[in-house]
């Protein structure tokens, strides 16, 4: 009885509703001569005589009519295996994501839209907020963010570099004012990049969003360092795309989670959805 499997349960089914060995081996996609071979095996597992032959094919013996129910139960419950095996392989859950701001419209959603398409039931919460997002406390499991983090359990890979330039309005004089960020540690490379750039600007516009200040540059309020792919997007004009000293503006984008969820199935998807929209883009976010 240990030689009995799920395969030849699902012979013994299949002679059982067919009735004939010919149009049992055609439904499983064996030779009639296979089939024979293995439903004598199985009898012979079995110690009994499982079916009667007869020249219109064949009848259930006593014995194998008592099984049949018991090999039902059987086939029930490989179907319920696969049905939940199938379920196990969804991609499915909530997956919270912290974005830079700038990155949402043209990068995330596009790369999350196919992926949503395909798993009905994967929920994805995209949050932007200026400030560090604490990924050991689970405000988010997944982050894309332009600092690295300093410590922790976390996992942390440069999936693309945004370059960006000083811009100005596309069809207006160039004005003297600045658009730039709060004075806010979160802000400072970019600041320190305005101050370089403008040294002499009469006043600033400080605005704590990308939209704004692309609205307001666009709208000749000002003038200012935007990512390139922003700005060429809102057809601004370019007026220099590297620092006095020649050095260019860079700054990586960085995929990061916690270690502990990396073989999430979830995670891992919506990672791998972000990354290859982000190196599909990669020549379009650093270039000028």
């Amino acid at each position: 009885m240990d030689r009995l499997n799920w395969d030849d349960v699902r012979l013994f089914l299949a002679l059982a509703r067919e009735g004939t060995l010919s149009g049992a081996a055609r439904q499983l996609g064996l030779g009639v001569a296979t089939m024979s071979r293995r439903i004598e095996r199985m009898e012979q597992v079995m110690q009994s005589p499982l079916f009667l032959r007869h020249q219109q094919g064949v009848d259930l013996t006593d014995q194998g009519a008592a099984l049949l129910p018991r090999a039902e139960a059987v086939e029930l419950s490989m179907l319920a295996l696969r049905q939940d095996a199938a379920a196990e392989a969804e991609i499915r859950g909530m997956v919270r994501l912290a974005s830079i701001e700038s990155l949402i419209s043209p990068v995330v959603l596009p790369a999350l839209a196919p992926l949503l398409a395909q798993n009905p039931g994967l929920d994805i919460e995209v949050r932007y907020g200026p400030g560090p997002v604490n990924l050991h406390r689970h405000d988010a499991d997944l982050a894309l963010r332009m600092i690295a983090p300093d410590s922790g359990n976390l996992t942390v890979r440069r999936v693309a570099t945004v370059g960006f330039g000083l811009y100005g309005p596309p069809d207006a004089p160039r004005p003297t004012r600045g658009v730039t960020w709060p004075d806010t540690e979160t802000f400072d490379l970019l600041r320190t990049w305005t101050r370089a750039m403008l040294p002499d600007a009469a006043g600033q516009l400080m605005l704590n969003t990308l939209e704004a200040q692309v609205a307001a540059v666009r709208d000749g309020l000002g003038i200012g360092i935007l990512p390139h792919f922003l700005a060429r997007r809102a057809g601004l004009h370019l007026l220099a795309a590297a620092l006095p000293d020649g050095s260019l503006m860079e700054r990586p984008v960085l995929l990061v989670t916690h270690a502990d969820l990396a073989a999430s199935r979830r995670i891992q998807a919506v990672a791998e959805a972000i990354t290859r929209q982000l190196r599909e883009m990669r020549q379009e976010l650093i270039e000028g």
